[in-house]
């Protein structure tokens, strides 16, 4: 397989993980305030991802794969709102382990590793058509 191609291919790989990782970010800050339906119910537990390489034979290099999503065992927040219907016999309400500048620092970054990624697709488009000119005959 040829360099430029072998490029877009590494770098789509890494665009496919990326939108999956803003998703559960955007899940994440979505469900930031959910409570549970029923008193003493837990709250929304925030979501994880892991992200793995692996050999890809058919390119013959490794490709960003997402390794795993999965729960943040952290503990809920615990605060005493009696009027909640989530709250339990002692008025307390479990809320999601969700830290919203988190998130959004992780979504900027996410973000940000997307753009690279598909800046560099783009790059690679560009340098096989500029390549392909070069090849036509009377340029």
């Amino acid at each position: 397989m040829d360099p430029l191609s072998l490029a877009s291919r590494i770098a789509s790989s890494g665009l496919d993980v990326q939108e999956t990782r803003m998703r559960i970010l955007s899940e994440n800050l979505a469900n930031a305030q959910s409570t549970g339906d029923t008193p003493g119910a837990d709250a929304y537990r925030r979501k994880t991802i892991s992200f793995s390489w692996e050999l890809d034979r058919t390119i013959g290099a490794s490709r960003a794969k997402v390794a795993k999503i999965d729960y943040d065992p952290g503990d809920f927040v615990v605060e005493y709102d009696p009027g909640n219907p989530a709250a339990d016999d002692k008025g307390m309400v479990k809320r999601p382990n969700v830290n919203v500048l988190v998130e959004l620092a992780d979504m900027r970054e996410a973000n940000r590793s997307y753009e690279a990624n598909l800046q560099t697709v783009k790059q690679t488009r560009e340098l096989v058509s500029m390549t392909l000119g070069l090849l036509r005959p009377g340029q």
